[in-house]
């Protein structure tokens, strides 16, 4: 990871254009030395069953330029197959009954299907949850996302093209079946050990979840007692790029899954004091390279859901005081109103973005296990009439070229673009690196091109 050898605590142009960098990594921070063996374990938490109703989703920026891209740049159109939306999210860890139990205890998630030994199942255990080479992976990069499943129409065509423009098909596609219906799968590597699992529905499948699973073989009664989570469905999903990756990941969506870039960022706005973006940095090390940042879920009450989430035991980064006066300078300015108490909001420490047309309230939670990796958004949007159901986003995070880029699904479904709290990305870089001081990995580049802790 270069760095600017300079006192600058960013690389600048100046220093970037003179070649004045440096090639010094913070230090790997993977485990080494024995590690145990572990059976394959995975964590699936798909798409909730939807009404599919219309949310009020529009957003923009507060102290943040982006842009959306118009419409003469949205791309290939496909001329076959669609993605339709998130099916899943699959979870790689070490043990995936614990793995099952945090989330259905802190998120609010409930044990909803199974696939083990009970079920005939040797290779893998498998707990699903819902809201209204295993062993090198966990070693490599700790519990986090391993795939991301998209359900798809024509899932052979969106193969055979990704394959005839570069992708690396992991596992063509194969079908499976049971008593309930016939469903088809494809495997597609994307950034890092991340992969893309293609699900079409050959019939209208009746059963639980997906064929081979059953009934979870244990429901925790103390659930039951807690209050709900309120989420509701997946609302996007934002990977961390090492530097100079994100640009070429962008453009292997592009071309071999026909997504489109539809909205970006400026990351001179995001700079905080300490960093050039050191979160990212910071993920990407104990990450052992790129994958899954964070996975949003939407709300249609953020305050409720907070408030319950709180009260279930999760922890949520917390925004200074400051934000909160800025907040309510700009406010006075908009050409919307925030329904919300902003009293209540700054207590909760959720973050408000807006823009002329609507606005979104959002809270970022810590990392969901040991390493400061992978942690979850809770968003609320306003104000916009196309459902999150109908739309997938691939935020990817900013390289050195400072841009932070979007994808939408291809045409062929409703796909207006959401915003993702442009005005907040730096408050919550600021919230993080509260965290990441308390970790001992804030750290700032010598002139040498070493790097030490801040004081």
């Amino acid at each position: 990871m270069q760095r600017c050898r300079q006192t600058c605590r960013r690389m600048c142009d100046v220093c970037r254009r003179s070649g004045n960098l440096g090639g010094d990594q913070l230090p790997r921070a993977d485990p080494t030395g024995n590690a145990p063996i572990y059976r394959k374990r995975k964590i699936n938490i798909p798409h909730p069953i939807m009404s599919r109703q219309n949310e009020n989703q529009e957003t923009g920026t507060n102290a943040t330029t982006h842009r959306k891209t118009s419409y003469t740049d949205k791309g290939e159109k496909h001329t076959r197959g669609r993605f339709v939306k998130f099916h899943h999210v699959t979870f790689w860890v070490g043990n995936a009954k614990q793995a099952a139990s945090f989330y259905s205890d802190k998120m609010g998630f409930e044990a909803y299907a199974y696939k083990g030994l009970e079920t005939g199942s040797r290779e893998v255990v498998s707990h699903v949850i819902r809201q209204d080479k295993m062993g090198e992976h966990v070693i490599k990069h700790g519990d986090g996302v391993k795939d991301i499943a998209f359900q798809v129409e024509d899932c052979d065509f969106l193969i055979k093209t990704a394959k005839e423009r570069g992708a690396v098909i992991v596992k063509e596609p194969w079908e499976e079946q049971d008593s309930h219906g016939r469903v088809k799968y494809a495997v597609v590597q994307t950034y890092g050990d991340t992969t893309h699992t293609l699900i079409e529905y050959l019939t209208p499948y009746k059963g639980l979840f997906l064929p081979g699973y059953k009934e979870p073989l244990f429901r925790d009664p103390l659930l039951a007692t807690l209050p709900p989570g309120g989420l509701n469905f997946i609302d996007h999903m934002v990977g961390n790029q090492p530097d100079d990756h994100m640009v070429p990941v962008s453009d292997w969506y592009q071309n071999c899954l026909l997504f489109h870039r539809f909205w970006s960022i400026d990351d001179k706005q995001i700079h905080t004091q300490y960093s050039s973006l050191r979160s990212i940095v910071e993920y990407v090390d104990y990450n052992g390279g790129p994958g899954v940042q964070h996975i949003a879920l939407n709300t249609s009450n953020i305050i409720q859901a907070v408030l319950n989430l709180r009260a279930r035991g999760m922890e949520f980064l917390a925004a200074p005081d400051i934000y909160y006066s800025i907040l309510r300078k700009n406010l006075k300015t908009a050409k919307i109103q925030v329904k919300e108490d902003l009293d209540r909001l700054q207590e909760l420490k959720i973050l408000v973005d807006f823009d002329d047309k609507g606005y979104l309230l959002q809270i970022f939670t810590k990392p969901v296990q040991d390493r400061p990796t992978l942690f979850l958004e809770v968003i609320q949007r306003n104000n916009h009439s196309v459902s999150a159901t109908d739309q997938l986003h691939k935020p990817l995070k900013p390289r050195r070229s400072r841009l932070n880029t979007c994808l939408q699904l291809p045409p062929g479904v409703n796909s207006s673009p959401l915003g993702f709290g442009a005005g907040n990305f730096k408050s919550l870089f600021e919230a993080i690196e509260k965290d990441q001081e308390a970790r001992g990995n804030l750290t700032v580049l010598t002139p040498t091109g070493q790097a030490q802790a801040f004081d």
